[in-house]
């Protein structure tokens, strides 16, 4: 008898294994349903024809496996597979389907290019119209394969005779330039003909010269100029080779953009578009529109390869609804708050100017843009007069709604608008949902706001202008987000931004990258939440995708972040000093100071300060770093031994009799087991006092309901979820919302706007509640990294009488469905193989679990209403 053949290898976190940046990418493969666990396995690598294998490994591991033999080369290509072992099985699997990496540009000296941009003056403080670039080349016998390496200072969009290069958008995506820009990597053979070539690129400003952050943004802020950075290279079939890279010999015009911001919107001029300019023929056609490029200067070594996937458009949804209006404007709701722009199919006569505006929400029938601050959100198209003209922006993404349309030529269709989604296209990994309608509008609230703020990097929110990547945000959001999405290789690729924009003292910035900012932010100084996400979110991206190298890779920035808080603390094991903004967005706080909560904001720093060396403990012991681990834990007690003494009062209430203080005390393992039962009941008590709407911001939510279950309060945790009065979670969903919400009450009962200068539609943070779905409604929870070892632990209640609940773990698929009968609770499990579970029915003893299909009987609930 054979195994099943195991499905092709995987490279790294990548979606794909073109132009790797690293010259031993792990391997990565899953087996399929009945194989039974992997007793061993043999790697086979093809290096042009040059075929080495490793032999039986006897080893069970089939997740981030080393890679085996020599490193790859720059521009070393090679073919991949893999066969196993099992134990009921006497010969080997088949070979799994070859599987191709490619090495990119992995040393400096590769790079022959240089940046390349606009020959023209510009003035630096005013806006400035992109330039186009390009360069004309002969390939003189036929091509065997050909490479595009590019990048940018600002955005880009390459083309090859008059054809795009890749998918992606906004690329190369934002990274701490100065230290790391990425360029990818294309095969662009077919793009090329032998005789004459064209190979050309759009240009935008994006992060990189672009007006952006808040307070009236900054422009330049990583330098004035706007260049293409591109190295083609070509391979004949006769061995020769060929490279055409960024320098002087290129030319540069204006474009048919006219102006283009992140914030701002685009403006295309069509009249001043000629659609051949990347095309030999227009090279000889309009010879004398181009002038000499100027050129710049990058440090090769920053060049990097990407970590993850590129942003792409990754869904269209059409307008439910359009209205005109009696001063004949348009207005179009597409029914779901998106990240992303419009494509329009619009003729009219030259000049003609369509106008597009974008918002979240409604205010009184009108577009409700106050909230956008100074991201005016404005797309404008100028007809040609040449017939009709399907167009979208390039350079900008927008959060919206609602869209409005003035200038139209002739009658407005549905059919001529449709809204493209954009987002990193990681792939999708986790589903939820139940019997309760509201709260699976919920759950897919979360994953909108997910895809809404995962964009290159993780912000805070997608529309006004702010679009920051905020530590805290993440910090609490990244269990859900690992569990919905494989984030691994985006969060991966942005913790080591925020290692590089660490302070040598080890303060971690609000948001990464590092923007010049307000006076609250900058200068930089050190925040409880914030700052921890650099021992957190490694730990929660260890603990869902089973990655020891990248909790590896940003241990160093975990240390010198909880060696920051400890000298803050001194002996007194206390962080209680400096600027703190708590338990953030604290329904209580008044609208102007969201930091003005009910929780004393040096409760929440010192509760974080212990948890954040707890858990640099546990990385150390996973690591092997036995000193460091026995020094966090020993610290993390006696910062626990601290929060009580100052924290806890003799009668077993806290100093700040708050929800967010029992939660904190409870979650994080803060209280002796006496003060862990009066903290739960006082948190139930609050909670019910209170009819069980919110009363926590970014710090408590996340913690609440855990801590609700976790000391017997399981029926107040319910009672909590499905409340829907302001503030809950359910409110948002009857005021309609289609994502969450910065603040519980954004739109106001009475339909009004939230007042505060602060006020999103499309924030993630307070659905971090998602992932106590997933464990708990659900019941999937990860007990071992990248969830090798799995609890199936359901519990019931709130009316709530059937979910199904599926994970694609690095191993397989995980999954639990399980239904309220008459008799009591019936469950199905689907544990991935090469992975252990133990289910854990209400009323039932612990049953372990092997791989493949199992159904089981729980007890009888007695009680599942509210």
């Amino acid at each position: 008898m054979y195994p099943p053949q195991p499905s092709p290898v995987s490279f790294e976190h990548l979606p794909d294994g073109l132009g790797v940046g690293v010259a031993a990418p792990r391997l990565t493969w899953t087996l399929p349903p009945g194989s039974g666990r992997q007793q061993a396995y043999e790697v086979e690598v093809d290096r042009a024809g040059t075929v080495r294998r490793t032999g039986r490994v006897d080893d069970d591991t089939h997740v981030l496996v080393p890679w085996p033999g020599e490193p790859l080369a720059s521009r070393e290509r090679a073919e991949v597979r893999v066969r196993v072992w099992t134990p009921d099985a006497a010969e080997p699997s088949a070979w799994s389907g070859p599987r191709a990496v490619e090495a990119g540009l992995l040393a400096p000296t590769d790079w022959q290019a240089v940046p390349v941009g606009a020959g023209w003056d510009e003035d630096p403080e005013a806006e400035r119209r992109p330039a186009r670039v390009r360069k004309d080349f002969r390939l003189d016998r036929p091509v065997a394969y050909a490479r595009l390496y590019v990048s940018a200072h600002g955005l880009y969009e390459a083309e090859i005779n008059g054809r795009r290069v890749g998918d992606e958008t906004l690329a190369p995506g934002w990274t701490v330039y100065p230290h790391r820009l990425r360029y990818r990597t294309h095969d662009v053979t077919e793009h090329l003909t032998e005789g004459a070539n064209t190979i050309g690129a759009w240009l935008g400003d994006g992060w990189y010269r672009g007006k952006y952050g808040f307070d009236g943004g900054t422009r330049n802020i990583y330098g004035t100029d706007q260049a293409l950075i591109a190295q083609l290279e070509v391979r004949y079939r006769d061995g020769a080779t060929l490279v055409i890279a960024t320098d002087g010999t290129w030319t540069a015009a204006p474009g048919p953009i006219l102006t283009s911001g992140l914030y701002e919107g685009e403006t295309f001029d069509a009249r001043l578009h000629d659609p051949y300019w990347c095309t030999p023929s227009a090279a000889r056609t309009a010879v004398d529109a181009w002038t000499p490029v100027r050129t710049g200067r990058r440090d090769p070594a920053t060049l990097v390869a990407p970590m993850g996937p590129p942003v792409r458009r990754t869904e269209e949804i059409a307008p439910v609804s359009l209205t005109r209006t009696e001063d004949g404007r348009h207005l179009l709701d597409f029914g779901q708050n998106l990240v992303g722009r419009l494509s329009i199919t619009a003729d009219g006569p030259a000049g003609t100017t369509v106008v597009l505006r974008h918002a979240e929400v409604l205010e009184r029938g009108a577009l409700a843009t106050r909230p956008l601050r100074e991201a005016y959100a404005i797309d404008t198209l100028i007809l040609s007069g040449e017939g009709p003209l399907t167009w979208e922006p390039r350079f900008t993404l927008h959060g919206f709604r609602y869209a409005e349309v003035t200038g139209w030529p002739g009658e407005l269709t549905a059919d001529m608008v449709t809204a493209r989604v954009y987002h990193t296209d990681m792939r999708r990994t986790g589903w939820f949902e139940c019997s309760d309608p509201l709260v699976n509008r919920l759950h897919e609230n979360v994953v909108w706001s997910t895809r809404g703020n995962f964009v290159d990097i993780p912000t805070d929110c997608p529309q006004r202008d702010e679009r920051l990547g905020w530590t805290g945000d993440i910090q609490v959001f990244a269990p859900t987000a690992s569990f919905l999405y494989d984030c691994a290789g985006m969060l991966d690729s942005w913790l080591t931004d925020v290692g590089l924009e660490q302070l040598p003292d080890g303060t971690v910035p609000w948001y990464v990258p590092v923007i010049p900012g307000a006076p609250m932010w900058t200068p930089i100084h050190p925040g409880a939440a914030w700052g921890d996400a650099a021992v957190l979110t490694p730990w929660t991206l260890h603990q869902r995708f089973g990655d020891i190298g990248l909790l590896r890779r940003h241990y160093p920035m975990a240390k010198k972040w909880v060696d920051l808080v400890e000298r803050l603390a001194g002996p007194t094991r206390l962080w209680d000093t400096g600027f703190q903004l708590g338990d953030w967005l604290d329904p209580a706080a008044p609208p102007e100071d969201p930091a003005a909560g009910v929780t004393d904001r040096y409760l929440v720093a010192t509760a974080y300060f212990a948890h954040s060396a707890r858990h640099l403990g546990r990385a150390a012991a996973a690591l092997g770093k036995a000193a460091d681990s026995d020094r966090y834990a020993n610290l993390a007690t006696e910062v626990t031994e601290a929060f009580r003494r100052r924290y806890v009062l003799p009668s077993g209430r806290m100093t700040s009799d708050s929800p967010t203080a029992y939660a904190l005390g409870i979650a994080f393992d803060l209280l002796t087991p006496e003060q862990r039962r009066d903290a739960g009941d006082r948190l139930a008590e609050l909670v019910l006092a209170d009819d069980a709407r919110i009363a926590t911001g970014f710090v408590g939510t996340p913690l609440i309901c855990d801590a609700l279950t976790d000391t017997g309060h399981l029926d107040v945790a319910y009672r909590l979820l499905l409340q829907t009065e302001c503030p809950s979670w359910l409110y948002t969903v009857t005021q309609g919302a289609t994502t969450i919400w910065e603040r519980w009450d954004s739109l106001r009962p009475d339909g009004s706007l939230n007042p505060g200068g602060m006020t999103s539609f499309n924030h993630y943070a307070l659905g971090a509640v998602a992932d106590w779905l997933h464990r708990v409604v659900g019941g999937i929870t990860a007990t071992g990294p990248g969830y090798r070892d799995i609890a199936f632990r359901p519990r019931p209640g709130g009316g709530i009488t059937w979910a199904r609940t599926r994970h694609e773990t690095p191993y397989g698929t995980a999954a639990l469905s399980w239904e309220l009968t008459a008799t009591g609770l019936t469950a199905r499990c689907t544990v991935p193989e090469g992975a252990r579970a133990v289910a854990e029915l209400p009323g039932c003893p612990p049953i372990s679990l092997g791989p493949g299909e199992h159904v089981l009987e729980g007890a009888a609930i007695s009680a599942v209403a509210v």
